[in-house]
């Protein structure tokens, strides 16, 4: 009896680490890795404070969408339906539009990394086999743990390595940790880049989709749920703050980035050829959990609208990996595109986060459950500040 006990909390653990890395390593994807070199690159140490910032935001944003998610055991799409009928609908489109287009930036990452790690091979080649291996995840019996033991460990080694090369960049981490509360300046459109690449689109459901599949839910799965929110937002943090660290080493060494790929300067200028190396499998890490989180959350929002997508949903899964990898292939990274979605993702988070806070108060809805006051207004705060700063952040555009 108590070794059966045991094995569920066991198995249970793993579920919900499984659901944080799925989310963590959804929002880290080339572009995190990027973002947070350029934005190094022209706060310095100031950086820390937008880092610090953008966590409280994230923490605040998907407790509150991840608990009403598991109170109402539905998906984001069919509360919003059931707030307002095809508003489910158009969030789904706007979720999908952003999935799509990011997940042709991961794959073009993914070629990238093993460009790097293996050199002779072409980032359109490195592509479709990174392409194939996210592929091959939903193609097993039980692909939903084959995909939270992918997550996490890629996402343990990606972590891993980048505290390395962050140690050796030797950075002045003093006058970091003074900047992050006391900045020389504060720049809002890196706000809503970093909150919009954490938690913004399709991200912030990942981990709480993953957890409604897995039969976490109902108000008795709420402390279970708030753990795996916030160390999903913990694992991403961690990240960010360790690549911090590692570009602020560099820059501080009076060494220019290199424009074209800054992450690679980083690591390359920290450790030699062999934190090169080391950014290849980053970057591929970082990419292709990305390419599979992207996927499964994608179109987790529109495999509740007939029994027959949700009979097919791997299926669509495979397919909507496939067409990314090809597309990718055939036109190169929309950089432009990327950098437009990236903006509509800040945007795309005030009106999801904004439906939730509505829905936590539809008996419809969550029943006889009571949202906390603290948490409606805190995310009240973050759904009116990011649509502003959001819109303020796409118009320089």
């Amino acid at each position: 009896m108590k070794r059966g006990k045991q094995m569920k909390q066991k198995s249970n653990w793993q579920l919900l680490l499984g659901a944080a890395f799925l989310m963590a390593t959804s929002a880290i994807g080339p572009g995190f890795l990027v973002q947070t070199t350029v934005f190094t690159q022209s706060l310095l140490a100031s950086f820390g404070f937008v880092i610090l910032i953008s966590i409280l935001l994230d923490i605040g944003a998907q407790l509150n969408v991840w608990r009403i998610i598991a109170v109402s055991e539905r998906k984001a799409q069919d509360i919003a339906n059931t707030l307002l009928p095809g508003l489910g609908y158009f969030i789904a489109l706007l979720v999908m539009i952003g999935g799509f287009a990011f997940n042709i930036g991961n794959v073009g990452g993914a070629g990238l990394g093993l460009n790097v790690i293996f050199g002779g091979l072409s980032p359109q080649a490195g592509a479709a086999i990174s392409g194939a291996i996210a592929i091959s995840i939903f193609l097993v019996k039980e692909a939903g743990k084959a995909m939270d033991r992918f997550a996490l460990i890629a996402g343990f080694v990606m972590v891993a390595l980048t505290v390395y090369v962050a140690i050796v960049s030797s950075p002045p981490v003093g006058e970091a940790v003074v900047k992050t509360f006391v900045p020389d300046k504060i720049d809002i459109a890196a706000i809503v880049t970093l909150v919009g690449g954490t938690v913004g689109g399709y991200i912030t459901f990942a981990g709480g989709h993953r957890l409604l599949d897995a039969g976490v839910k109902g108000e008795k799965a709420i402390g279970e749920v708030n753990k795996s929110a916030v160390s999903a937002i913990g694992i991403a943090s961690i990240m960010r703050i360790f690549l911090f660290l590692a570009a602020l080493g560099v820059i501080a060494s009076g060494v220019t980035l290199d424009p074209g790929n800054p992450p690679a300067s980083v690591f390359k200028h920290a450790a030699g050829n062999i934190g090169y190396k080391i950014f290849g499998i980053v970057m591929w890490s970082a990419a292709v959990t990305s390419i599979v989180g992207a996927a499964y959350t994608s179109v987790s929002f529109i495999r509740s609208f007939h029994p027959k997508l949700e009979k097919y949903g791997n299926l669509l899964i495979v397919v909507f990996i496939l067409l990314s990898t090809i597309i990718f292939i055939q036109v190169g990274n929309p950089v432009k595109l990327l950098v437009f979605v990236g903006a509509l993702n800040g945007l795309i988070l005030p009106i999801t986060l904004g439906v939730m806070l509505v829905a936590a108060y539809n008996k419809n809805i969550v029943g006889s459950y009571k949202h906390p006051l603290w948490m409606t207004l805190v995310g009240a705060v973050i759904s009116i500040g990011m649509a502003v700063m959001g819109v303020m952040a796409f118009l320089k555009l």
